[in-house]
Formats: structure tokens, C-alpha cells, sequence
């Protein structure tokens, strides 16, 4: 067998990438990229793949997530700190209910380029190249501004760069103090339409006293006042990840440089493609969607490519069906999984199968759809004897209607209200919550049961 080589990706056939017309231009970036240093380190990626592999034991729980595309124009201190926090609060939720440590990972910091259902798009008669996010060309309907160009890697970089700095210093300065986290949370279940939730706020808030009361605080220990947070991102623009890409030292591996775990896509999971090559040869945990089109000799196709040494968290499968789907495909992909007797991290996202268009002509993915998908997808597990290892969400810290439902109830008409997303929509910062408190009561009942069954 060859050695495995950060090019390879280029004799294979690829998709969903664009066709970058000044070629000497694309050269002049990818070598700049290259010189440039890492945004991530191979022992980040390392200890982010302990982390999983615990998820996989049911040892631990992984919380995904972050904007559907990241945005050049609505780049911000504030954003960033918004959604850092409201992540922090679904994950001391998640903690209670499901017992074991909750595993941070934001789609941030690299979620620049998206898929699209289709090359071109048409407006008023008009047809240009589709938007495919902003590290490879912009959103304006207009022929220049659809044109790819390769320079924007370098403000991608950049912008990524400033992302992480901002994380770090969020996760280790303080910001994160347990205490400081709930009372956030205690803020928003106070808050009468949302008070059912109260309950579980109050029992956290009694184990916060208690940990006071025997001097664990965040004075006297770190763990309190600190959280490990991660970066993930759809691997889609090769030519930015082979850029990123650099030798670990430490090991001899190669490390996807652009951030700590990425993911193959629904559209590009070919087992013969570039992205699933690519991805095979990197250090970092990979995670690789799987839609209803996903069959379970594809699976094991992939898995034998993508973790041929069935290392724990290093292969995180990505269930994403759509509400009252999960029941009909993701029972033949365990099997596949039990019958290989791969060690994968399952987790569920229960955005990409839900979108809809309103009446009023957006796109949507409604709350309770969400919610369905989710509860669908620790009944499959339940029944299966397997464990239901995270959730992965399209989710925003700011104040937006661009999904409908929730106990604060954001209607079809009220959609135009605040829809800035570029690409998709995202759960607002309240139905983030709500949804964390809702799986945190899955979470907990499936706690009950195997206690039931080991006791039975």
C-alpha cells in the first residue's frame, strides 16, 4: 500500500467544489495558506479523539454546534460570545441529565463553504452559479460576485484565526464559571412561558450550593471556572485543507491543520471521491453524514476506508433522516455497524432533514419537527442496545426567526422579522435552550432504564 500523501485527493473525482478560473492566482493563495501556521494542534485533535471515543461508550455526551455557514459581513466579538454561551448552557443541561461529561464542539472557526442541491440557481429569469459560502464566492446575485475566488481563503484564515483566539480566551478567562453559566440559565427559566423547565434548573442550582458549600468553587478548582471547547467543519474546500494540512512531529501523522474535527458531507461521502481520500488520511476525528440515500454496504465501504484500525472516537456517524424517517434507516445502519463491529460515535442531527418551505416563501425547519427527529433517534438506539453518543444542531446565540415553534413561538409571519442567515436556518438562542432541556430529559430516562435493566 502507498504511503498515504496530502495530494492524493487530486486524482480523484470531487464534487461540490468550484472551478477556479485564474488558476495561477489559486496557486499563489494555497502556497501563502501553506506557510501560514496551524489554527489547530495535532494534540487538540488527539485529545478531542479520547473525547469522542468516550461519547461512543456512552461515557460521555457530544454537543455540536454553530451557524450553518459562517459570514464574512456579520463577523463579531458579540456573535462569537453569544453562541459560546449558549452552547455553555446547554451543555451544564445535558451534564445533569445525562450524568457524564458533555463534549463542546462549535461548527465555528472553518464552517465557511457549503453544498448545494444544485450548480446554479434562478432568480427573475436570471441564472448564475450558485452561493457556496464565502471562502469561495458571495452571496449578491450578480455574475462578479458568484465568480469563485481563491483569495478569500485568506480572509477565511484569518477570520478563523480571530474565532479561536476569542474561544480560547472565553474557555480559560473566566467566562465559563459554572456559576456564572446557570445563572444565565436560571434567567431564562424564571421567564413564565418557560418555567416547566424550572424544575431541572433548581436541582442544578442545589448541586451548585452543595459543590459551594464543600469548597468547590471556582476559586479552588479549575475544572469549575474553565471548559475544553473544539472546532469543527464540513472538509469540503480541499484546496484550503490540504493548504492547513501539516506533518505532526509527535507521531509522523499528517493533521488537518484547519480545525479539530471535520466532517464528510451527505453529497460527498463517494467512497472513491476526494473527500472520503482526503479524509482518510488525516490524524483528526472525522465525521461522516449519513442521509435515508445511505446504504449499509456503503457504510461499511466507508468505514474499512475512513478508520481501517477501528480506533475509538475516531469515526463519528451522523444520522440525519428527518422527523418519522429515523425509524425506517437508521436500524439497517447499527446492524451494519453491530455486524462489522466497528466502534463509532453515534450522534443525531436532526437539522438537514427538516427543511421546509414556509407559506411565506422561507425556508424553515420547524421546532417540533426537531424535537421528533431527536426522540426518534434514542428510540432506535433504545431498542437497539446501542448507545445514542450526541446531537448536532445548526444553532445561533442571537435573537433570530428563522425556525419556527418553540414555547416562545415564532410563527410563519413572523419569519422575515430577523432571517439573517446566509445559507440555512438556525435555531435561536431560546429554542437552543428549550431543546437542550428536552434532551436532557431523554437523556435522563434512558439513564433510568438501563439502571432498570442491569437491576432487572
Amino acid at each position: 500500500m502507498t504511503e498515504w500523501q496530502k495530494t492524493n485527493w487530486r486524482n480523484k473525482p470531487r464534487v461540490q467544489m468550484p472551478d477556479y478560473i485564474d488558476a495561477a492566482a489559486l496557486a499563489k493563495v494555497e502556497a501563502q495558506l501553506s506557510q501560514y501556521p496551524p489554527l489547530v494542534f495535532a494534540g487538540e485533535a488527539r485529545r478531542l479523539k479520547q473525547h469522542l471515543g468516550a461519547a461512543g461508550r456512552g461515557e460521555a455526551f457530544l454537543l455540536q454546534g454553530g451557524d450553518c455557514a459562517e459570514s464574512f459581513e456579520q463577523f463579531s466579538a458579540d456573535a462569537i460570545r453569544d453562541t459560546f454561551k449558549v452552547m455553555l448552557q446547554m451543555a451544564m443541561v445535558l451534564t445533569y441529565g445525562a450524568k457524564v461529561p458533555v463534549v463542546k464542539v462549535g461548527r465555528m472557526a472553518g464552517q465557511f463553504a457549503k453544498p448545494r442541491s444544485a450548480p446554479t440557481e434562478v432568480l427573475d429569469g436570471v441564472e448564475l452559479p450558485s452561493y457556496r459560502g464565502d471562502i469561495i464566492n458571495e452571496l449578491a446575485f450578480t455574475p462578479e460576485a458568484r465568480i469563485p475566488n481563491p483569495s478569500k481563503m485568506l480572509q477565511a484564515y484569518t477570520q478563523a484565526a480571530a474565532t479561536l483566539n476569542l474561544l480560547r480566551a472565553f474557555s480559560t478567562g473566566g467566562f465559563a464559571d459554572m456559576s456564572m453559566v446557570h445563572s444565565w440559565t436560571l434567567g431564562f427559566t424564571d421567564e413564565q412561558d418557560v418555567q416547566k423547565y424550572s424544575e431541572i434548573a433548581d436541582r442544578i442550582q442545589d448541586t451548585i450550593d452543595f459543590m459551594d458549600a464543600a469548597g468547590i468553587t471556582a476559586d479552588t478548582t479549575h475544572e469549575f471556572s474553565t471548559v475544553e471547547f473544539y472546532t469543527s467543519h464540513e472538509g469540503l474546500l480541499l484546496e484550503y485543507e490540504e493548504a492547513l494540512t501539516r506533518l505532526d512531529s509527535t507521531s509522523g501523522n499528517w493533521l488537518a491543520g484547519s480545525g479539530h474535527m471535520i466532517w464528510i458531507g451527505d453529497r460527498t461521502r463517494q467512497p472513491d471521491g476526494a473527500h472520503v481520500e482526503f479524509c482518510s488520511g488525516v490524524l483528526n476525528p472525522i465525521g461522516l453524514k449519513c442521509g435515508p440515500t445511505t446504504t449499509a454496504e456503503d457504510l461499511k465501504v466507508l468505514m474499512a476506508k475512513l478508520n481501517p484500525e477501528n480506533e475509538e472516537g475516531r469515526l463519528t456517524l451522523i444520522a440525519r433522516f428527518g422527523a418519522g424517517k429515523a425509524g425506517e434507516h437508521l436500524p439497517r445502519l447499527v446492524k451494519a455497524v453491530k455486524e462489522e463491529g466497528a466502534k463509532v460515535t453515534w450522534v443525531c442531527d436532526p437539522m438537514h432533514g427538516n427543511t421546509i418551505k414556509s407559506a411565506t416563501g422561507y425556508k424553515t425547519r420547524p421546532f417540533d419537527s426537531v424535537l421528533r427527529e431527536v426522540r426518534d433517534f434514542f428510540g432506535v438506539h433504545q431498542a437497539e442496545g446501542t448507545v445514542p453518543g450526541g446531537v448536532h444542531f445548526e444553532m445561533t446565540g442571537l435573537d433570530v426567526t428563522e425556525c419556527t415553534g418553540g414555547v416562545r413561538a415564532v410563527t410563519e409571519e413572523d419569519l422575515s422579522d430577523r432571517y439573517h442567515t446566509a445559507c440555512d436556518p438556525r435555531l435561536n438562542a431560546s429554542q437552543s435552550l428549550e431543546l437542550a432541556f428536552l434532551v436532557a430529559e431523554e437523556l435522563t430516562n434512558l439513564r433510568r432504564d438501563r439502571k432498570k435493566r442491569a437491576a432487572g
